[in-house]
């Protein structure tokens, strides 16, 4: 789901679990039934685990809803538990046989093992940064104390437990560079619990801060301490379905007990609004932002903490902008200027300057006005505002004086994505990461000086991209309007409709779907396989407006945009329904789920991962609360008749030939809960009225957004090989 704006949305990946003779005895039963003569699969129909159907029934004004599967809600049910087990066992035992499963792991394992590092970012002088040497199951963070220096690890998260069932999730360093503040989650849930850990011996203090959700980690420039924002405790065995409401921003004085933190900001009449907070650089603000769930305006306040080396935790809090009219992202400061990256009256967002304490509208002075290209993102490095757009789905980097002065751009290696830019005032340099979906993820040091970018760690896979390319062509949807896809594919192709094809989008909460590298992608290019992804409305690729429209009562523009994607592909005979299949996660499995309802005959072999499948339901549950600005809530009568219309469960028939379809999720997934996976797979599976085989595998001790590197690889394969295989790939 969401970033908020974070969002895991890339695939993700569970193991195959176990079985006993009893579900292996329910696994196949032959009837003598066709299936698609792509997949060349024994005529035979799967026998899936009983689920039983109840009579309860909800009432939506006056309209009647039966909600058959509601008691797969209850995750520690043992009912609920047999079933996933038998539903496992019946997925491995058609997974193995197919005989792409295991090529396409032992290539997969492959390629994925290569050093990959991240974005470093400096603190007292230090660069810190992740790297992971290939197949480790987390990256592990290290410090250098310049560029060339040897690296020393800070944290090795894999030592944390031998199943990587424990998850670093976020972290930060002091100013001063003594100590390494950072998460943990159990099975990479949302929730963490923070540590502190000293940099000058490597041991931890006994500092622990718990039901950390949704939070930075943001110290004051005097190292005693930091901001962060938590989640009241949740009742015993509640903490993956409990609704996330009522956060609040705390600071953390080292060396004292949670219990004792300070309550700097709490907004009991705003119960489902998100409360962040940041530092500047300098010590010299903090800010508090306020967004009601994953809408894209929000409120800012800020605290003038003077002295960064002595902060006033005791300032005021005062509004920075608290009109909730837009979108507003404090980047940073020079001395009494703030400057703020904003989509007031530029729908392509631009950046703004305010000399505090004066916040007067009339006095903003636009330093960075908008361009017909949205800006992604903007920071501060070097003296400088380095502005990052988007130019039809492909980055730029351009660079600004403080007084709006145009100095230049960052030359990129090729037509591609940046994923992340990182720099300080003090310092004349950039750290930015390029990739395109054939060129890996690769870490760049731009000097100020020189205009240069060099390779910072470049890395080395073992895949030749140079015979395969990538084109960008433009569709039009069903009410004519155009959108972007990309199509990666080997050299020369012959456009004969015979190709197995993937089909990926997400279309949702202002996330832009922009060109990255895949070890997956290269596996199945290798095999011959086509790889087009579609940057449907909902996303932010066109700026506000293409985001609008693909949200509440526009949903279903979505939907059309993904489908004439699929009829384009088609059309120009890059492929066929045969060999056609969709993929999506999170929002996207929404995706995936709605136009499988919609547009069964089009596709050979689908993936909804993770997916929101019961819309009307949806906003009960964990982080769920927090997506209404985006879909809307059943709770309403005005939005329930649009939700019902496409809500992936409830609009499944019966006696209906659905495409080969494989659901992942994870059985303790509190981003996405797991049982909007169970229903829909159970209604499917009712309702298919062929020989297609419908699936879910379902991981344990994994999350929506964190999965071990083995357990990734297994599930990855068993996806693609599934999808190549009910694609006619051989």
């Amino acid at each position: 789901m969401p970033r908020y704006r974070f969002a895991a949305r890339r695939l993700r990946a569970p193991r195959r679990a176990a079985r006993s003779a009893t579900s292996l005895g329910l696994a196949i039963a032959v009837l003598g039934a066709a299936v698609p003569a792509a997949a060349q699969m024994p005529n035979e129909r799967l026998q899936y685990p009983a689920a039983h159907r109840d009579s309860t029934v909800d009432d939506y004004f006056g309209a009647r809803v039966p909600a058959p599967y509601r008691w797969m809600e209850d995750e520690n049910s043992p009912e609920v538990r047999s079933w996933v087990e038998e539903e496992n066992a019946v997925t491995a035992a058609y997974m193995d046989r197919v005989p792409l499963r295991d090529a396409f792991k032992t290539r997969l394992t492959e390629l994925w093992n290569y050093e990959k590092a991240g974005v470093p970012y400096r603190q007292a002088g230090r660069l810190f940064y992740s790297k992971n040497s290939g197949l480790q199951n987390q990256s592990v963070l290290y410090e250098q104390d310049r560029l060339g220096s040897a690296p020393r690890a800070m944290l090795d998260p894999n030592t944390l437990s031998p199943d990587g069932s424990t998850a670093l999730a976020g972290s930060s360093v002091s100013p001063n560079g003594e100590y390494l503040a950072y998460g943990l989650s159990q099975g990479g849930s949302d929730f963490e619990e923070l540590h502190v850990r000293s940099l000058r011996d490597g041991r931890d203090t006994p500092d622990t801060v718990r039901w950390v959700k949704f939070s930075g980690i943001s110290w004051t420039a005097d190292n005693r301490g930091f901001f962060y924002s938590r989640f009241p405790a949740p009742a015993a065995g509640q903490a993956l379905s409990t609704a996330a409401v009522d956060q609040k921003v705390y600071y953390h004085v080292l060396g004292t007990p949670d219990s004792t933190d300070k309550l700097i900001y709490a907004r009991p009449d705003l119960p489902d609004w998100y409360i962040m907070s940041s530092t500047t650089e300098d010590g010299r603000f903090a800010f508090i932002t306020l967004v009601h769930g994953t809408d894209t305006k929000n409120q800012v306040f800020y605290m003038d903490l003077k002295d960064g080396a002595h902060p006033d935790l005791s300032a005021p809090l005062l509004p920075l902008v608290s009109q909730g009219d837009a979108e507003y992202a404090p980047l940073g400061n020079d001395g009494d200027t703030v400057f703020v990256q904003t989509t007031n009256q530029a729908p392509n967002r631009r950046v703004i300057a305010m000399v505090l304490p004066d916040t007067s509208r009339a006095h903003w002075r636009t330093v960075v006005p908008e361009q017909k290209s949205v800006l992604e993102r903007a920071t501060l490095a070097g003296g400088h505002i380095v502005a990052q757009y988007l130019e039809d789905v492909k980055s730029t980097l351009a660079i600004y004086g403080t007084d709006g002065s145009k100095q230049g751009a960052v030359a990129l290696p090729g037509i591609g994505t940046v994923g992340g830019l990182s720099g300080r005032m003090d310092t004349p340099e950039l750290f930015y990461s390029f990739s395109s979906f054939l060129f890996p993820a690769t870490v760049y040091r731009y000097d100020f000086a020189t205009k240069r970018s060099v390779p910072f760690q470049a890395p080395h896979v073992a895949f030749d991209a140079s015979a395969y390319e990538t084109r960008q062509v433009f569709y039009r949807s069903t009410d004519g309007t155009r959108v972007p896809m990309f199509i990666t594919a080997r050299k020369g192709l012959k456009l004969d409709g015979s190709h197995p094809t993937v089909l990926y989008a997400y279309g949702g909460f202002d996330i832009s779907v922009t060109p990255s590298f895949s070890p997956t992608t290269a596996v199945w290019l290798e095999h011959g396989g086509i790889y087009a992804v579609a940057s449907l409305r909902g996303g932010g690729e066109y700026g506000e407006a293409w985001h609008h429209a693909g949200m509440l009562d526009n949903k279903q523009n979505v939907f059309d945009d993904f489908i004439a994607a699929a009829e384009y592909l088609i059309h120009e005979h890059y492929t066929s329904t045969a060999h056609l299949a969709i993929h999506g996660y999170s929002n996207g499995g929404l995706l995936v789920g709605a136009v499988l309802d919609q547009r069964p005959d089009l596709f050979a072999a689908a993936y909804p991962g993770a997916g929101v499948m019961d819309m009307l339901r949806y906003q009960k549950f964990s982080a769920g609360v927090g997506w209404v600005p985006e879909y809307g809530s059943s709770d309403d009568s005005t939005q329930f008749k649009y939700l019902i219309k496409y809500s992936p469960v409830q609009n499944l028939k019966k006696g209906t030939c659905y495409p080969a379809t494989i659901v992942t999720t994870a059985d303790h997934d509190d981003r996405v809960v797991p049982s909007h996976s169970y229903k829909f797979i159970a209604t499917m599976q009712a309702d298919q009225s062929c020989a297609r085989p419908v699936l879910i595998r379902v991981e344990t001790k994994t999350s929506h957004g964190y999965m071990p590197t083995d357990k990734r690889i297994a599930q990855l394969a068993d996806v693609w090989a599934f999808t190549g295989w009910n694609t006619g790939m051989r």
